[in-house]
């Protein structure tokens, strides 16, 4: 046991090195070693709610010394953080940075209701960065990913409107733009007759970043009603207008991507331009042309004040630290839960030694293979139409404040309600077979060792937290790796997430840790560290292979396959729950270590899924859009 504590240490010490090795590195990167200026900012809006941003400022740059802006925006159900490769990229140019959180999302306010009230708030973005007076009103940019590329159509549409428009230029970054009259956002502009192809950019700089592979956008209707694969999209007429500066292509030659077109609009100079990396749509947060293109773009149109080659970037660097803050995190979770219980108050939850896996042989290595696979396909069977029936798309703000949290959760009650009784089965028809005792495999508490086991999980969590709080308030940085993000966030979310949403995990992490650790704790002669392979394997099978099923199928025939007009529902918004399986597939194998080493400590199960439901709760629910 001795040994057991002294491992503990040693884990903890290295994983808060890890952390503050990740919060120092990230921090060096997106300030440009120390060239930058990074601001947690948060201002009044006219749209009646607060939203929050953070501000790079390069050194340098004062009212005498103007420099150019851009607001970089994240897409739907995401935050500001996403935007990490064109905020450090673009400041590390001289460029003034604001990456916004969109209202309702991060640590913005949450005012509305439906997606016209969020995608209006970037130009109160637009309108902050040219009220800054070190800012040059004559070079303000804009571009968003997904619905952020949205909000920038919806920008550009009230930026029309006014006296003294605001923006040089937009970048849409997966995301359409408007190509014919009837889809001006500004009811109040006058445009040509409905259906013509029209120049709605004027003579703004105006791309498009179109992902070959995009879920959602790029694609063109044809007569007959059906759509036009995105990998095809330039080659159809509405790219190809907006090449030609908003005039009817027809009959014209081709224009081709990642060529930089010319035209003088109303006595300037325009540019237009599309660029088409092989990516699907999420994949444009962490694609190297991707960010290419948005350097590229802003330095054509907006000139940056220290250029830097494109292909020139640091921004991985910066990713590799958030990783490393994202790996220690982990180690802490167990680490620290596991020298809490050589601490007098939680001593009692500690076993008086290594809890031994059972002893394998053919036939229960079988039932663990066989009860693993079953509940990994129940989960895949069942994920759409969950997220179908209960309204798990977009729409559930008509029942609750986060579609992501109410879609996930309700599948996770149904796959830990299913777990729960095929585990009850197990156990009546085989139990005495595997001579299988639930005392033995931690499966009877006493009222003390519940109190003491939903206490440490809270400790737990609120200490594991305070590292990301801590990294927050000194390096503005977090922990993250692509969709997968522990970071900071305002009070409310706490009390959005303690019900219904925590209770959902709840029931899932609980029967996901007992059955693979009470029930699935088995092994073959010495080598335990299979087991815990298999497990780990298993446990997120399912997801593996709906998400193997999309992509594989999507790059072969250039759209994705998991889908049926029978379902009620549109083909984009089935992609968008099947991306939301991505960060999945990360959350249940690391949950599944996470449980599987405090279990063999504490012979406890609960302990470990409620931890894992806290840490799940929270992910989930600081890094969605919130209804009002």
């Amino acid at each position: 046991m001795e040994n057991q504590k002294k491992n503990a240490k040693r884990w903890l010490v290295a994983a808060l090195v890890l952390c503050l090795v990740s919060m120092i590195g990230a921090s060096l990167m997106q300030t440009s070693g120390g060239r930058v200026t990074v601001k947690d900012i948060r201002w009044e809006t006219g749209l009646g709610a607060q939203m929050s941003g953070l501000l790079f400022v390069p050194k340098g740059v004062s009212a005498e010394n103007k420099a150019p802006a851009i607001v970089v925006s994240h897409g739907m159900f995401n935050n500001r953080e996403m935007q990490d490769a064109n905020y450090v990229e673009l400041s590390r140019r001289g460029f003034v940075v604001l990456s916004q959180d969109m209202p309702s999302h991060g640590n913005s306010e949450s005012y509305t209701d439906n997606v016209g009230g969020i995608v209006i708030g970037l130009y109160e973005s637009v309108k902050m960065l040219a009220s800054l007076p070190y800012v040059d009103t004559s070079r303000i940019g804009i571009t968003g990913h997904s619905m952020g590329g949205m909000s920038s159509n919806a920008a550009v549409g009230i930026d029309s409107a006014m006296p003294v428009p605001l923006i040089s230029a937009v970048l849409l970054n997966c995301a359409d733009a408007t190509y014919i009259a009837d889809e001006g956002l500004d009811p109040t502009a006058p445009l040509p007759p409905s259906g013509n192809y029209f120049n709605f950019y004027g003579s703004r700089h105006a791309g498009i970043i179109a992902a070959q592979y995009d879920e959602f956008f790029m694609r063109q209707e044809d007569g007959a009603g059906g759509q036009s694969i995105p990998r095809n999209f330039v080659q159809h007429s509405m790219a190809q207008s907006f090449l030609y500066f908003g005039t009817d292509p027809a009959n014209r030659e081709k224009r081709l991507v990642d060529t930089v077109y010319r035209q003088n609009v109303d006595g300037r100079e325009a540019i237009r331009v599309i660029y088409n990396p092989p990516i699907i749509h999420p994949w444009s947060h962490f694609s190297k042309k991707s960010t290419i293109a948005a350097i590229s773009f802003f330095d054509t149109a907006l000139k940056a004040p220290s250029p830097i080659a494109p292909a020139n970037q640091i921004w991985q660097w910066k990713v590799f630290f958030n990783l490393l803050g994202l790996i220690g995190f982990g180690i802490f979770i167990v680490s620290f839960t596991v020298l809490m219980t050589f601490t007098s108050f939680f001593a009692s939850l500690r076993a008086e030694s290594p809890v031994k896996p059972m002893q394998g042989n053919k036939s229960n290595f079988l039932y663990l293979f066989g009860g693993l696979l079953i509940i990994a396909l129940f989960s895949a069977v069942i994920y759409i139409p969950v997220m179908i029936v209960f309204h798990g798309f977009t729409v559930a703000k008509e029942i609750t404040r986060q579609s992501v949290a109410w879609g996930m959760g309700l599948w996770s009650v149904f796959n830990g309600i299913f777990v729960i009784i095929l585990l009850i089965l197990v156990n009546r028809f085989f139990g005495k077979k595997y001579g299988f005792n639930l005392a033995e495999r931690g499966l009877t508490l006493t009222k003390a060792k519940i109190g003491k086991t939903v206490l440490l999980a809270l400790v737990t969590g609120t200490v594991s937290y305070s590292l990301v709080f801590f990294a927050d308030f000194f390096f503005k940085a977090d922990f993250r790796f692509w969709l997968v993000g522990i970071k900071a966030f305002t009070s409310d979310k706490i009390l959005l997430a303690v019900f219904p949403y925590f209770l959902f995990f709840l029931i899932f992490y609980v029967a996901s840790s007992t059955a693979i650790n009470s029930f699935n704790h088995i092994t073959i002669g010495k080598y335990e560290w299979i087991n815990t392979c298999i497990v780990t394997v298993l446990v997120s099978a399912g997801v593996w292979l709906l998400l193997l099923v999309q992509y594989i199928g999507f790059g072969i025939t250039g759209e994705t396959p998991v889908y049926s007009p029978g379902w009620g529902v549109r083909r984009d918004s089935v992609a968008m729950v099947v991306v939301w399986l991505i960060p999945v597939a990360v959350y249940l194998p690391v949950s599944a270590v996470i449980s599987r080493k405090i279990y063999r400590v504490t012979n406890n199960p609960y302990l470990p899924g409620l931890i894992n439901a806290i840490m799940i709760t929270m992910l989930t629910c600081t890094n969605t859009l919130t209804w009002s």
